[in-house]
């Protein structure tokens, strides 16, 4: 059994708070305010449940550099209220840091469920890391 802190159970709310803050604001055709909210927000449940140290850890690998530069300039692009370009360079930056958890996600989907498309594995060479 895995024992979860307060802190990470503040961490996890201010993550979803975060998560809906971004689809309410892509909902409202691209309100910069609740983007930018959202952005806040979900960077900060991030750093409250995996810690400040593992978030700078994993946002600043030598690997992950060009995924961090486009998913936090997207965040100040956003901040300066460009929406819509900072969502597209956020979404880019995204999909690049977590390129690697997206197999291990989808093969988890796949065998826990009974999914023909996901457990055929041809959805996960999709985001095959290299």
């Amino acid at each position: 059994m895995i024992s979860i802190t307060e802190w990470q159970k503040i961490g996890v709310g201010i993550t979803g708070f975060g998560i809906f803050f971004i689809l309410f604001g892509i909902l409202l055709y691209f309100d910069s305010v609740l983007l930018a909210f959202g952005n806040l927000l979900f960077l900060t449940g991030l750093s409250l449940i995996i810690g400040l140290r593992r978030t700078f850890s994993f946002f600043f690998q030598r690997h992950k550099l060009r995924g961090t530069s486009f998913f936090l300039g997207g965040v100040a692009i956003v901040l300066l209220r460009w929406p819509l370009l900072g969502m597209l360079l956020e979404t880019y930056g995204f999909f690049s840091l977590f390129k690697g958890f997206f197999p291990v996600a989808f093969g988890f989907l796949g065998n826990t469920t009974n999914i023909p498309f996901l457990s055929a594995g041809t959805f996960r060479t999709c985001f095959a890391p290299g």
